[in-house]
């Protein structure tokens, strides 16, 4: 009798096409709204077989807003093709391949109302949405929603989504082999559609090593037979979050691999949701869990940038020149140039003037009547409690104080340090004392700040003057 291959359970996933396409439009809805441009990647096996791009024809006027968000205006699809020829052209490109999107409904939708309206029947292809992927494999401890950017960011993606379709579409590629990498035990297409709607015996019948698991914020470590960790994470209440891989919703195929592999589950309590989401990034650097993905791919510290304001003038007459020239997709790549150095310049003064202060002390108000309060000295939480309702928190802010890390110098865990401030700016915060002045020098990168969430939004024509003296 022949041994069954995981080939004869259906086509395997190195051998599928894939035509990752994203669209822009005049606006949310096929009902009334057009196609302005299409941009699609065929990918196989991890490799690009070729790309597909054009602007089309929405046969009217292009919302201002639209053009704002990508960039793309009437004098830019005047001459361009109509849909009812750009259609075919792309069907033919595509066929036999399946169509990847992230909002699958989105772009699938627009296509299917473009051929019902040129006359066409749809192809009937196989589609997969990355988003319902993303949010069946990767956990709210690893990315806060399954926006594109967003999930772009955190798989490092070669090329940044701008709402410029072909752009879009190489990012979603890059996604789309991030989630693959995640599901270790799905080597077929027809596994990639039904995995998450199996349920897993094994994984539910190692339910018991969640008993014990307190309510309360604190992380949690899957660890093995060794007693090595495979998956570290943090919740505001434990023995939910950890009794929550045990029902039948949890189908990520990495998380069951990694249950399958688990022994025991370790809890520890921490004061309050801060301490616990420092507690885990120090066990993740420290340990590199296989099953944590941050482990494989730490973020990578910003470069200081010389001469900043040079950087930026020169950036800002380019996108002027460019602008004044018609050349809008030119000046968008460097409006996305000037924001990514516009980002690292701020992060790099914002974690640095923090990691001067040698202790600040800080509290937050808890739903209950008490305090959470951190001390942190040189951009490190060395110490954290909370001061229990209805009593004053000196006593407990005394102990901290007495019992707190020494800290000699500003620390080099930039991610540590990006929490704190994080937890410091909301409003909510208060500070409590600190050994100098927590600031930043008025010339700075920080007065570049509202320049950077204009790079981020807007793609029109900008004034160079107007911004600078801004």
């Amino acid at each position: 009798m022949l041994q069954t291959t995981i080939d004869d359970l259906g086509e395997p996933l190195r051998e599928v096409t894939f035509v990752v396409v994203d669209l822009e439009t005049t606006g949310g809805s096929p009902q009334g709204s057009e196609i302005t441009e299409i941009g699609a990647v065929k990918v196989r096996g991890g490799e690009v077989l070729g790309e597909f791009s054009t602007l089309v024809n929405p046969g009217g006027p292009i919302p201002p807003y639209i053009s704002v968000l990508t960039g793309i205006t009437d004098a830019m699809v005047i001459e361009a093709p109509p849909i009812a020829e750009v259609l075919p052209q792309f069907l033919a490109w595509a066929e036999g391949a399946v169509l990847v999107a992230h909002n699958a409904p989105f772009d699938i939708g627009f296509l299917k109302a473009a051929c019902a309206r040129t006359g066409r029947a749809w192809p009937g292809a196989r589609t997969l949405d990355t988003v319902p992927l993303a949010r069946r494999t990767l956990t709210r401890d690893e990315v806060p929603n399954c926006k594109l950017g967003t999930l772009a960011a955190f798989f490092r993606a070669d090329t940044e989504p701008i709402h410029r379709a072909l752009d879009d579409a190489r990012a979603t590629v890059d996604v789309l082999h991030g989630l693959l990498g995640r599901l270790k035990h799905v080597d077929t297409f027809d596994e990639l559609t039904a995995y998450m709607k199996i349920s897993d015996p094994e994984r539910r019948g190692k339910k018991h090593l969640a008993r014990g698991i307190p309510h309360a914020p604190g992380v949690y470590v899957f660890r093995d037979a060794a007693d090595l960790p495979l998956y570290v994470g943090t919740s505001s209440d434990l023995a939910t979050r950890v009794n929550s891989y045990f029902t039948a919703s949890e189908n990520r195929a990495r998380m069951t691999s990694m249950i399958r592999l688990a022994e025991r589950i370790e809890a520890v309590e921490c004061a309050h949701a801060l301490e616990a989401e420092v507690r885990e990034l120090r066990m993740i650097v420290a340990h590199q869990p296989p099953y944590n993905k941050r482990s494989k791919y730490p973020r990578r510290p910003p470069r200081p940038v010389k001469d900043l304001d040079a950087h930026v003038k020169r950036h800002l007459g380019r996108i002027d020149r460019l602008s004044t020239a018609q050349r809008y997709e030119e000046a968008a790549l460097e409006r996305t140039k000037l924001a990514r150095t516009l980002r690292g310049a701020i992060r790099v003064a914002r974690l640095g003037a923090l990691a001067a202060v040698g202790e600040l002390v800080a509290a937050r108000p808890t739903s209950a009547g008490g305090w959470e309060i951190s001390v942190i000295r040189h951009g490190r939480l060395a110490a954290a409690g909370t001061s229990p309702p209805r009593q004053h928190p000196r006593p407990t802010l005394d102990l901290l104080l007495r019992t707190a890390e020494t800290v000699l110098g500003p620390t080099e865990a930039l991610e540590e340090t990006d929490l704190l401030h994080t937890w410091l700016e909301r409003p909510e915060t208060r500070l409590v004392s600190s050994t100098a002045g927590w600031s930043t020098p008025t010339d700075g990168a920080l007065r570049w700040t509202d320049l950077l969430a204009r790079a981020e939004i807007h793609t029109n024509k900008w004034s160079t003057t107007e911004r600078l003296d801004r």
